[in-house]
């Protein structure tokens, strides 16, 4: 049985809506982030994630962006996250267009025979 310290982290990436890829692993201490994603196996499984090119992904600790070369600690979650195809402003307001303001917004749920904006 060894002494070197075992570094428990999780490893999550969403190529689409509602599709996760999420690995638990256990590494041994002083590892890196790259070093974590090519032990995964995750880069060979999404050939899709290209992590030379900055603007395509971005790999995050905890939603904090980070670079390959950061030492992992316990308990971490490495995050690669894809660009946002939509603007969340544009397509709210496209959102909300669609559905006028009967159906959107604060008041959208009234009470049967309540005042109009309570």
């Amino acid at each position: 049985m060894s002494n070197v310290p075992a570094v428990n982290i999780t490893l999550m990436y969403s190529p689409a809506a509602r599709v996760v890829h999420e690995r638990a692993m256990s590494l041994s201490a002083g590892v890196t982030v790259m070093h974590a994603l090519q032990d995964s196996g995750l880069l060979t499984d999404c050939p899709e994630i290209d992590l030379a090119q900055p603007e395509a992904f971005t790999v995050c600790i905890w939603g904090k962006k980070t670079t390959p070369h950061h030492v992992l600690r316990d308990l971490d979650r490495i995050e690669i996250v894809r660009p946002l195809t939509v603007d969340p402003k544009v397509a709210r307001r496209e959102r909300f267009q669609t559905q006028g303001t009967s159906r959107a917004g604060l008041f959208s749920k009234r009470r049967a025979g309540a005042k109009s904006g309570y």
